[in-house]
């Protein structure tokens, strides 16, 4: 192998629990290893890039992922860790949410080379669906004990707590399931070992009994820790939601942001598990950041490194090109060069007035755009007033009292941005 994988994982916190004999294995021979990925969504979050970092890591040394998606135990719910049954998926949603998981892993994984550790996508649907509860009964259930499901803590947390309503029979099966989905793709793909976060820790143990029960092989396991944030806020949740790795549901500059604005602890920890950069590099990284935490070079790197592994390069330009709008100096053409859902994203929230596009098409007097056109200013005086100071500018530009809005300030053929001052914000929406 090219590299020890587990000791790759090892120096970067990304190892929770792993299985005697499982480093022994990887370094013996090229080894497939799965991860499983839940299509509730068509696309991928956040949440998911610690598993997709690690499937990264071990095609990276030489061995071969496979991701699956679960197509079946979508239709169940999963109890592990978590204290309410999720919902349930129909066939159709299902179908395109795992299109959607696969157009987001291929931007990480090479499925397409020819190389003998190419990535493999699958689906536990395709063995599941033509499967009757008397054959899984009868083959594979009679192999693991109630006592023996009982005793994981998944089971344990759900069935001891508080909530009236317990756990499912569904719930219940699940690992019992998921251990099938390995046993299968040992006996298929000659995969040998399950990777997953560490509230999957039974789920995946499961499996290897099971394997060793049903076909006397031996399968190994190994966990990553749950990524936390040093403040108790999960990883990966806004004030807006999840971000995902997806650009059409969170841009390439929200996405950024969402890594700059890391705390100074999470960004130590963030840098060894997202990015590939190297030990020397990282210890460097983290000793000069420390001489000038200010300067947030451990935030702009972590940045740049996972935005350009997720949206490619130049979305990582234009999303640095966008933060210097707020914070730095920038000029109407930097304006006029970021797409509109970057530019609404940059000014969310920032107050709104409607404008007519016949009426740009005369021009506007600014005073009459400060304050009639807009409210932005509450009087023409007021509005005098401040250009007379020289503190209003258009898109970034600072204007005189003879100034008249046309058609030519538009960003986006829709927008124009009003400042006063370096803080104060006003968009005028043209239609």
């Amino acid at each position: 192998m090219t590299d020890n994988f587990v000791e790759e994982l090892r120096w970067r916190g990304l190892l929770h629990n792993i299985m005697p004999g499982t480093e022994e294995q990887l370094q013996k021979e090229s080894t497939s290893a799965y991860i499983g990925f839940d299509p509730t969504a068509d696309s991928l979050h956040i949440g998911s890039l610690v598993q997709i970092v690690l499937l990264m890591h071990l095609q990276k040394a030489g061995h071969k992922p496979i991701a699956l998606v679960g197509g079946a135990t979508g239709m169940i719910g999963d109890p592990s860790g978590k204290s309410n049954e999720r919902n349930l998926l129909d066939e159709q949603t299902l179908d395109k949410n795992i299109k959607g998981v696969k157009k987001t892993l291929e931007r990480f994984l090479d499925f397409s080379s020819d190389a003998d550790n190419a990535a493999e996508m699958v689906n536990n649907y395709d063995w599941m669906k033509n499967l009757s509860f008397l054959e899984f009964a009868r083959d594979i259930g009679k192999h693991i004990t109630v006592n023996y499901m009982m005793a994981k803590d998944s089971v344990k947390n759900r069935i001891s707590s508080e909530s009236k309503e317990g756990m499912s029979f569904t719930e219940f099966t699940y690992q019992l399931v998921q251990g099938y989905d390995f046993l299968h793709l040992y006996t298929h793909y000659n995969c040998k070992l399950q990777i997953g976060g560490s509230d999957q820790w039974g789920n995946i143990t499961t499996g290897t009994e099971l394997i060793r029960r049903k076909v006397q092989g031996k399968a190994y396991a190994l966990t990553s820790p749950l990524v936390t944030k040093a403040d108790g806020t999960k990883f990966g949740k806004t004030e807006g939601g999840n971000i995902w790795l997806d650009p059409k549901r969170t841009s390439p500059y929200k996405f950024y942001q969402y890594w700059l604005n890391a705390s100074d602890e999470d960004a130590e920890n963030y840098i060894k598990i997202f990015t590939f950069l190297d030990k020397n590099t990282i210890d460097g990284l983290i000793e000069e950041h420390n001489k000038a935490p200010h300067m947030r070079l451990l935030q702009k790197r972590i940045g740049e490194e996972v935005t350009v592994m997720t949206h490619g390069r130049e979305a990582w330009e234009n999303a640095v090109r966008a933060s210097s709008i707020l914070f730095g100096k920038s000029t109407a053409e930097d304006l006029k060069s970021i797409d509109e859902q970057t530019f609404l994203d940059i000014f969310e929230g920032v107050p709104q007035a409607d404008l007519s596009r016949a009426d740009l098409k005369n021009g506007i007097d600014i005073v009459d755009a400060l304050n009639e056109k807009s409210g932005f200013l509450k009087s023409n005086g007021e509005a005098r007033r401040a250009l007379k100071e020289n503190s209003i500018s258009i898109n970034k530009e600072k204007v005189k009292e003879d100034f008249a809005l046309s058609e030519n300030d538009l960003i986006a053929n829709q927008f124009i941005l009003m400042q006063r001052g370096k803080r104060n914000y006003f968009l005028l929406k043209v239609s």
